[in-house]
């Protein structure tokens, strides 16, 4: 089936103006043709917030109870006893100052996840022009700057998610896999608006949560009514 006749397919299956149930829009997703690849399935939720005061930003992690579907490689700065115990853990690539050429003059981006040590942050910071605008800048908020590396790079790589807001206000994530099917995915859809209702805001006023979407990689956007 082509690409075009089948995303017509696709939004045959959705109601116009209609607010879903999580699990209904769902079991939509997971009846609509395939792609030729396992489509990411995305959550978008629009919050009631302002996220130029920094009293009203929305940032947080979770560990989704069936992953992500994609295996994350983690890059982890660090040194010594440190450094060994990010290998034994299972990091993808660990190292210090001599990884910060490789990054600024090779562009080298072969890793999704950047945890490190405190004592590295000094190093890590060096890089914050080219980190920052990918999202890779290892941060305390998100679990990533930490002492305790094995905890950081076990929930990386079990599934934990970070979820925060962008410019306008939007929160974008994969929460996973069409190929997981509805019922793995609503769990997963539960642990994260669950996550995201528990992170409002105190200066937060009106209504927090303004609409909740999802659609797959390539697919039309459902609506969820999220009382």
């Amino acid at each position: 089936m082509k690409a075009g006749k089948r995303i017509a397919e696709c939004q045959k299956l959705v109601e116009k103006n209609k607010l879903y149930e999580a699990k209904e829009a769902l079991e939509i997703i997971e009846k609509m043709p395939k792609a030729k690849f396992d489509e990411t399935v995305e959550l978008h939720v629009k919050l009631g917030v302002d996220s130029k005061h920094a009293d009203q930003q929305v940032r947080g992690t979770t560990v989704l109870p069936h992953g992500t579907g994609k295996t994350l490689r983690v890059l982890v700065f660090a040194k010594g006893p440190k450094a060994e115990e990010a290998e034994k853990a299972g990091a993808d690539f660990v190292g210090a100052e001599e990884l910060i050429p490789k990054i600024e003059k090779e562009n080298w981006f072969d890793y999704d996840v950047i945890v490190a040590t405190p004592d590295m942050m000094g190093v890590v910071g060096r890089l914050g022009k080219v980190l920052g605008p990918k999202g890779l800048m290892p941060n305390p908020k998100s679990g990533t700057v930490t002492m305790d590396v094995t905890k950081a790079i076990n929930e990386i790589k079990s599934g934990k998610v970070e979820y925060r807001l962008d410019k306008t206000n939007i929160i974008h994530l994969g929460f996973g896999k069409v190929s997981f099917g509805a019922e793995k995915l609503l769990e997963n859809y539960d642990a994260i608006m669950g996550a995201i209702i528990k992170a409002k805001p105190a200066a937060a006023k009106g209504q927090y949560i303004k609409s909740v979407s999802i659609s797959t990689t390539m697919g039309p956007g459902l609506y969820i009514d999220q009382k």
